[in-house]
């Protein structure tokens, strides 16, 4: 007499058995468990690559940021690369916009804001759609780009992180389905 089993149960902490894999991974939009450690793994480190990114520019750590170049220093996270980088069909508006407060400010809070949706799983609508938009606004400060006439890892991490947004990536050993469920989000669910 053959039994059948029924979906895999998870919790936010509890990995299915290995023997209600393959129920899991056949329902359709539940992915398995190796992708979604995948998918974790991937939101995690682009975030912490936004986040480190944020945390260099404001103490200038001596990594992108020269030592005593930080923005608490006084410097400007944007002055260096669109002021002295920009080239191409943009340069002009990129060296315009080089070392403003609002380039400074609207650079560092998307960094920050990106970076702590991607690593916790909150919020990665707004998160993929502004890291995508953040890395395609940077893709064009260089155009074309050094090693390929038409793209470069820029417009890869744009497509990573829509892709992580769309995949419900918050969900996966993160805490995008407790900010699902959050008050604040059932009434404004694009914050998911």
């Amino acid at each position: 007499m053959a039994t059948t089993h029924g979906p895999a149960r998870t919790s936010r902490f509890h990995l299915p058995h290995p023997h209600h894999e393959a129920t899991a991974a056949a329902l359709p939009g539940t992915p398995g468990v190796a992708t979604r450690a995948v998918l974790a793994a991937a939101r995690i480190v682009v975030g912490w690559t936004f986040l480190w990114a944020f945390v260099d520019k404001v103490f200038g750590l001596g990594y992108a940021t020269p030592s005593g170049k930080g923005w608490i220093d006084g410097g400007s996270p944007t002055a260096g690369f669109l002021g002295h980088g920009a080239d191409g069909p943009f340069k002009g508006l990129y060296n315009n916009l080089a070392g403003t407060a609002f380039a400074d400010s609207a650079f560092m809070l998307g960094l920050l804001g990106i970076g702590i949706a991607m690593t916790l799983g909150i919020g990665m609508r707004i998160a993929g759609a502004s890291g995508a938009l953040l890395y395609v606004l940077m893709w064009s400060v260089v155009l074309p780009p050094e090693n390929n006439p038409i793209t470069d890892e820029h417009i890869l991490g744009a497509l990573i992180v829509a892709a992580l947004a769309l995949l419900g990536a918050g969900r996966y050993f993160g805490l995008g389905t407790w900010w699902t469920s959050t008050t604040l989000v059932k009434k404004y669910p694009w914050l998911t």
